[in-house]
């Protein structure tokens, strides 16, 4: 499974040899559990394991309130209210499903701002990196059309809103629209299509968490130091790696336990707090709401499809060149999933031959900057499109945008940087002291 030398499975017993012979499953979790890993890994690794449980959490709360919840626009805001209200423990289910995804997207944005400060995207791990872009694609949208399905005044407006981009696309968008939609307008066969989908993605993101975990497993995990685990003998490999049983699942079980700790106190004290009290209101087509604002999560992307009115020069001259095909409207659309594109381009954008951000003390400030500018974002979506707001969000897209098209091409032509060291095994000496070989190199583990 990975190119780093080590031990592999051998059966031992008849019964094991007969099974390895059919089928290598124990072979192939043995290898996944024992895969040797970088002995320097900080707390910042501790996100997957994080990403692995909301996804089983999500689909296993997610199977049981569709037990109960009637996809029909009569009918489903009564039944979220019968899955509150008389369904055994239904209320604790909807408020694990519903914070859940609030730790999805915390626990998949820190693993992404991970990933762009130690350079995880960099090769040979580019594919790994397309394919986590991917999930986090498939996420978005399965979370949006959950978002839909208790049938409130922010579900049914934000299903006319997002809805409503696709149909600015030049010649097609109608078509689209109406695709997406079953008919001219939200209605029953929009909550239908919604509701089958919600329930099909988790399983799609599944397979394809499976998908990048075979990937980096391939490549090996990448480190803080951006330097690569040698592979000339496993004698060389067990200096610079621990294998992941027991050092990092006890490591990741023991931070996922303090996360744990923390949603569950706001599952039990502040269920609704991430939510808008607008959704306890039955969908009203006839009353639309004084402010449309989507979950926070969505909310970096919302200020970025907001941002790009039709007074911007950038528009207007776009609008001009195009003959008014890219108008305002199809224009935020293309800057909201262009913003995502360019993420997915890093690895081809950023030009610098270092991979790790710690030896980059010129990328370092702009990363942290492109960090407040993303909370920013977040801030600045809930905020009403108007005043000083406006401008807030058009000054914090362009620097979305210039982060990866201008400044990561660039720095990787005027940026020294910093010495690095030649090995793993280096690196961890300089950090925890260095260890005796053999066993004090399988004791040794990251204090942070």
């Amino acid at each position: 499974m990975s190119g780093i030398p080590h031990d592999h499975y051998e059966p031992s017993t008849g019964a094991e040899k007969w099974l390895h012979k059919r089928l290598p499953i124990v072979a192939l979790m043995y290898d996944t559990i024992m895969i040797p890993t970088p002995k320097n890994l900080n707390w910042m690794w501790i996100w997957g394991i994080v990403l692995t449980f909301c996804l089983v959490l999500q689909i296993v709360t997610g199977i049981v309130l569709a037990m109960h919840y009637t996809p029909h626009v009569d009918m489903a805001f009564a039944s979220i209210e019968h899955i509150m209200r008389n369904v055994n423990g239904g209320h604790m289910l909807r408020y694990l499903h519903m914070n859940g995804a609030s730790l999805f997207f915390v626990a998949v944005y820190m693993h992404i701002f991970r990933g762009l400060y130690y350079g995880s995207y960099k090769a040979p791990r580019e594919i790994t990196w397309i394919i986590g872009m991917l999930i986090y694609l498939l996420m978005m949208g399965t979370a949006f059309m959950g978002y839909v399905l208790p049938w409130g005044q922010m579900s049914f407006w934000g299903a006319t809103v997002i809805t409503g981009l696709f149909g600015a696309i030049p010649f097609i968008g109608e078509s689209i629209q109406t695709w997406l939609l079953g008919g001219p307008a939200v209605d029953n066969a929009t909550l239908n299509r919604f509701f089958s989908l919600h329930y099909l993605l988790p399983f799609v993101i599944a397979g394809l968490v499976a998908v990048h975990i075979w990937a980096f497993h391939t490549t090996g995990n990448n480190n803080p130091t951006g330097v690569e685990v040698r592979r000339a003998s496993k004698a060389e490999a067990a200096k610079d790696t621990l294998p992941f049983w027991p050092y990092y699942v006890i490591k990741d079980l023991f931070a996922l336990a303090l996360i744990l700790a923390v949603f569950f106190a706001i599952v039990g004290f502040m269920p609704n707090y991430l939510g808008h009290p607008d959704n306890y209101i039955e969908a009203n087509p006839l009353v639309t709401p004084a402010h449309i604002v989507p979950e926070w999560y969505f909310l970096p992307f919302y200020a970025i499809l907001r941002a790009f009115t039709a007074d911007v020069w950038l528009v207007m001259l776009v609008d001009w060149v195009t003959g008014g095909i890219i108008d305002a409207k199809f224009f935020g659309v293309l800057a909201m999933f262009g913003a995502i594109l360019v993420m997915a381009l890093a690895p081809w954008l950023d030009t610098s031959a270092v991979r790790s951000g710690r030896y980059r003390p010129m990328f370092k400030w702009w990363f942290w900057l492109f960090v407040v500018n993303f909370v920013v974002l977040t801030w600045v979506g809930a905020q009403p499109a108007e005043g000083i707001y406006t401008w807030i969000s058009l000054i914090a897209s362009a620097y979305w945008f210039v982060f990866f098209l201008v400044i990561l091409p660039l720095l990787g032509v005027i940026e020294k940087p910093l010495p690095q060291p030649s090995t793993i095994e280096d690196d961890f000496n300089e950090h925890y002291g260095k260890t005796e070989a053999g066993a004090g190199d399988a004791a040794a583990t990251p204090a942070e």
